[in-house]
Parts: C-alpha cells; sequence; structure tokens
C-alpha cells in the first residue's frame, strides 16, 4: 500500500505538472469523449490503459467479476453494469465496445471447473445468473490451465448481451456502434481479437 500512497502523492507533480503532459489534463475539466467502452473483468492482472497505451479520457471502462454484461431486460431494477452501457453508448457516444476476457480468469474457470462457491454466496448467485445451464461456458468439458477456450466463448457471448440493450441495438443497425470481443494472455501479454467470418470461435492476432 505504501508504493501506491506514495505514486498518489507525486502523481500531480510528476504527471499532471508535466509541460509535456499539462494540456493534455487541462482539456478533461470541460468533459469527456472517450472513443471506446471498454468492458472487463474486475481481476488486478487486466489494465486496459497498459494494455491499449490509452491516454485519460479515452477508455470508459466497465469491470465487473468475470467481464459479465448483464442480460437484458433486467429482472426488477436497473444494475450499474446497464447505466454504464447506456452511458456510454447514449450520452457519450462511443463507437466502439469491447469485451475483453483474460486467461486463467478465476470467475470463468470456477463456471467450467464447478468449483464451491458457498462461501461467495454472492459471487456465486452473480455467476448463476450470468452463466445459467446453456450458456456456452458451461459446455466446456475440460479447463485447461488458462481456460483459453471457455474465456473465448463467455467474450463472445457477452456480446450476444450487449445486443439485447435497446441502445446498442439501435447503433449497431445503424451502423454507428461496433462490438468486439478480445482475449488478453496474462502471461504474454499476447491480444487477440474475435474474427467471427472465420469461425464462431475464432480468434486471432489484433
Amino acid at each position: 500500500m505504501k508504493s501506491l500512497i506514495d505514486n498518489a502523492r507525486s502523481f500531480a507533480a510528476t504527471h499532471v505538472a508535466d509541460p509535456r503532459r499539462a494540456e493534455r489534463f487541462r482539456s478533461l475539466e470541460a468533459g469527456q469523449s472517450p472513443e471506446v467502452l471498454f468492458i472487463t473483468c474486475s481481476d488486478s492482472r487486466v489494465i486496459p490503459a497498459l494494455i491499449t497505451g490509452a491516454e485519460p479520457g479515452e477508455l470508459f471502462e466497465l469491470r465487473t467479476a468475470g467481464n459479465v454484461v448483464p442480460r437484458y431486460p433486467l429482472d426488477d431494477r436497473p444494475t450499474g453494469e446497464a447505466a454504464t452501457v447506456e452511458y456510454a453508448v447514449r450520452v457519450l457516444g462511443v463507437r466502439d465496445v469491447v469485451v475483453c476476457g483474460h486467461s486463467h480468469c478465476g470467475a470463468v474457470g470456477a463456471v467450467v471447473r464447478g468449483d464451491d462457491l458457498s462461501a461467495v454466496p454472492a459471487l456465486r448467485e452473480w455467476l448463476d445468473h450470468a452463466l445459467p445451464e446453456g450458456s456456452p461456458v458451461r459446455s466446456v468439458e475440460e479447463a485447461s490451465p488458462d481456460v483459453a477456450e471457455a474465456v473465448q466463448a463467455h467474450a463472445v457471448a457477452q456480446l450476444d448481451a450487449l445486443r439485447g440493450y435497446p441502445c446498442v441495438r439501435e447503433r449497431t443497425e445503424a451502423g454507428t456502434l461496433r462490438l468486439h470481443a478480445w482475449y488478453y494472455e496474462v502471461h504474454t501479454g499476447a491480444v487477440r481479437v474475435h474474427r467471427p467470418e472465420e469461425g464462431h470461435l475464432s480468434f486471432g492476432p489484433l
């Protein structure tokens, strides 16, 4: 924690006050206009700005356990995830949405392996709701150590969930919003992208 506090204390002096970056930070006072909604896992090994090289103001982020997008319509009340998607698409006008799964994902791995999640009931219910019986993730018969196949199937399934949101459906049908599924390897740094034209679960280099 100490190193994080030390960096927070020095951040303004070492970054914001740097003449090469000061103007960029000053422009953020007027608002934000990110081009991309980046949906990924809460996993500490996945750092969107580090992976993409994004500067402040370029990515609008949504992080959830297992990079889950709740399906629309919502059960009884709006969720923070749905509110974030709606705000990014309707208010900020992002042009692209990326769902980025990652290797060695604990949430997806737990589902594939059938782990006992009784000690974390909120997480268990979250995953049961997001990945019901019939989910492509649950159809993976054998989990590799990096659960790559299951994570990739899960990322593609989240694109289907996004298409159920009226705001997303309207923009994609109008051709003003594009959806992408990515797969990030935490141990190599490699990023692959879903290529639906080559097969339902075909992922290749960016």
